[in-house]
């Protein structure tokens, strides 16, 4: 047996019969690569038999193949690109999924030992290594069993340390991975649970060590594929509009239908109709929960402290791709649920950029429109955005279209002041929802007040006619009782959802009948958003002629909006310093508010009156005045 050694003939299987060291294991390999260029292949060819075996192995079997592993880490020095291509190629086809711990580490070995050894497997060995990213398909059903997850962690947790070895002691290799990652997520077949695989070990590298070198790519990429599957959903997957009725009436009609539904519980699920013509969409079911994935993921960096940073990610990828497709339906969901979590700062940041490039002359027209129906829509449905906020932004909106009004002096044109009429619909829309949660608060009632809505609202330019029937009747009606803008003109809407106005706007895109963060369709994302989201059933007003119609009341916006109490509490604090500045005395004026059997909260709302009126006036004035 010494001497078949010594000649290089012995058989593959003699490694196990001998106790070898593994100095002679690796010099036995070597014979067999070297022996290739002399035109012996024979132990070549047991050796890539060994590798390449496909069968059940037995344990002798599984020995010998980690001993031939091993032994190939020490010899990879002799491997040549181009006489051991088919060895390569075994090497690199291998599944880590298919075999026990000892063989997947021999593997891991051996990879790392080729991309280091030369810059010319570098691809080939970070290909490998992300091509285990996702088991073979038959292992489907596996890895819903308890075993099934244990192999996941098992291999996965060996490929993200491998590649991190190889980024460590290749300088370029991040680089490489971050294009190899991105390109085969291109060209993964998107079946729901192996894709979803896919991506949580993309955002596994995005938040892992080697966050700063792929982490940027990696999130652009990801959000431009879940854009790709929202468009490939069209909309007549999701909806059947009745342009007959308003888009208020519409959303309340798919609330109630849900609350009809007695096999689901319709706290969970609104709009359960719509839903229901997306089941056994494929694309519809990997979308959910790819952005599922994406949320959990935000929840991650926001307790990292790293909210912020991958935030700057969303947001250029955002304006870059989200912001000017063709009325996307559920991407936008992911920038949505980032500025929930973190709401002081990306919450903020996300609507003065849609701010910012609605009032910018260099962006496009269109852009500009799209900018602000994400704006609105946003304003209108982010529960977790201060009222605050939300005026100090319609300020900026109401300003812009004064402005461009007063260098006009022209009849109705939808189609040459469509970005006008946009921005006077985002106006609109946004107090439909939250007009009343603005009035609450004395300090942004009276900015409010002061906004010259009125003068914008009844340009020659006509807004009132142009924009969308359903959101100027219903912003009509709650301004009237508000007494915030009543118009001179009476307009009779007859409920329509849109006008032929609105349409010309509107242009080929509809913008005008955009918006964009209208409740989720997507079940698994819903149960996420839910929770921070804004349905029109909780803001929706009870007007004086439909007492009992199960409007909202002054309470009901109050638990939408909690932010007002602490607004509230704010006014309270500035307006006891002013009693104090003044040296007046509340607690006679408290007396006689008492004797004159005033409710503590009316009460409050005196002092308050009081207290904003002149003080050339104030002196005079009496509780019995109010």
């Amino acid at each position: 047996m010494g001497a078949e050694f010594e000649n290089g003939q012995a058989q593959l299987h003699d490694m196990e019969d001998v106790n070898l060291t593994d100095a002679q294991l690796v010099d036995f390999i070597r014979g067999f690569l070297s022996s290739v260029s002399l035109g012996d292949n024979d132990g070549y060819n047991q050796l890539i038999g060994v590798i390449h075996h496909k069968d059940r192995l037995s344990p002798d079997e599984i020995a010998l193949l980690v001993t031939c592993l091993k032994a190939l880490s020490g010899a990879v020095s002799c491997i040549d690109i181009i006489l051991h291509e088919s060895l390569l190629s075994a090497i690199f086809k291998m599944s880590l999924w298919d075999y026990g711990p000892n063989v997947m580490d021999a593997l891991i070995e051996l990879i790392i030992s080729l991309a280091v050894s030369s810059g010319n497997y570098v691809d080939s060995c970070l290909d490998m290594l992300v091509n285990n990213f996702m088991p073979p398909y038959s292992y489907k059903d596996f890895l819903k069993k308890p075993h099934g997850l244990t192999r996941k962690d098992e291999v996965l947790s060996r490929v993200h340390t491998a590649l991190k070895d190889i980024s460590d002691l290749v300088p370029l290799a991040p680089l490489r991975l971050e294009q190899i990652v991105v390109h085969k997520m291109q060209r993964v077949f998107f079946k729901e649970s192996l894709t979803t695989i896919y991506v949580e070990n993309m955002l596994r590298l995005e938040k892992g060590a080697m966050s700063e070198f792929v982490g940027r790519k990696i999130l652009t990429a990801l959000v431009d594929k879940l854009l790709d599957l929202d468009v490939e959903i069209g909309w007549d997957d999701i909806l059947q509009d009745d342009f007959s009725k308003g888009i208020f009436e519409m959303e309340l009609e798919d609330d109630d239908e849900t609350a009809d539904d007695s096999n689901e519980d319709s706290s969970e699920l609104p709009r359960e109709l719509s839903r229901k013509s997306l089941g056994g969409n494929v694309i519809a079911e990997t979308l959910d929960s790819l952005i599922v994935l994406t949320f959990e993921h935000l929840e991650s960096c926001e307790r990292d402290g790293r909210l912020n940073e991958v935030f700057d990610i969303l947001l250029l990828s955002f304006q870059r791709t989200v912001l000017t497709a063709y009325k996307s339906k559920f991407a936008q969901f992911v920038i949505f649920y980032a500025c929930a979590l973190y709401p002081e700062v990306c919450g903020e940041r996300f609507a003065v950029s849609l701010a910012d490039m609605f009032v910018s002359c260099n962006d496009p027209p269109l852009t500009r429109m799209s900018a602000v129906s994400y704006l609105a829509s946003y304003l209108s449905r982010g529960k977790f955005l201060s009222t605050s906020l939300v005026t100090s932004i319609l300020k900026r909106l109401v300003d812009w279209c004064l402005e461009y009004g007063k260098t006009l002096d022209v009849e109705p044109n939808p189609k040459a002041h469509k970005v006008f009429y946009s921005g006077c619909q985002a106006i609109m829309y946004v107090l439909c929802f939250r007009m009343r949660s603005i009035l609450e608060i004395p300090r942004l009632k009276s900015q409010l007040l002061l906004m010259p809505i009125g003068p914008v609202l009844t340009h020659r330019l006509s807004p009132l006619k142009v924009c969308l029937p359903s959101i100027v009747e219903e912003f009509l009606r709650q301004a009237k009782v508000a007494n915030l803008f009543t118009p001179s003109e009476t307009y009779v809407f007859n409920g329509l959802l849109e006008s032929d106005y609105s349409r010309t706007f509107g242009g080929i895109e509809r913008l005008d009948m955009f918006f964009p963060f209208d409740p989720c369709l997507l079940k698994k994302c819903d149960r996420y958003l839910r929770p921070h989201f804004v349905y029109w059933s909780m803001v929706r007003p009870t007007y004086d002629e439909e007492e009992g119609d199960g409007g909202s009341s002054d309470e009901d916006v109050a638990e939408v909006f909690p932010d007002r109490i602490e607004e509230n509490l704010m006014d309270d604090e500035a307006m006891a310093r002013s009693y104090d500045d003044q040296d007046f005395d509340l607690d006679e004026f408290d007396s006689a508010l008492n004797n004159m059997s005033i409710t503590p909260r009316n009460s409050l709302q005196y002092r308050r009156d009081f207290v904003q009126m002149p003080s050339r006036i104030r002196p005079s004035m009496s509780p019995e005045s109010f």
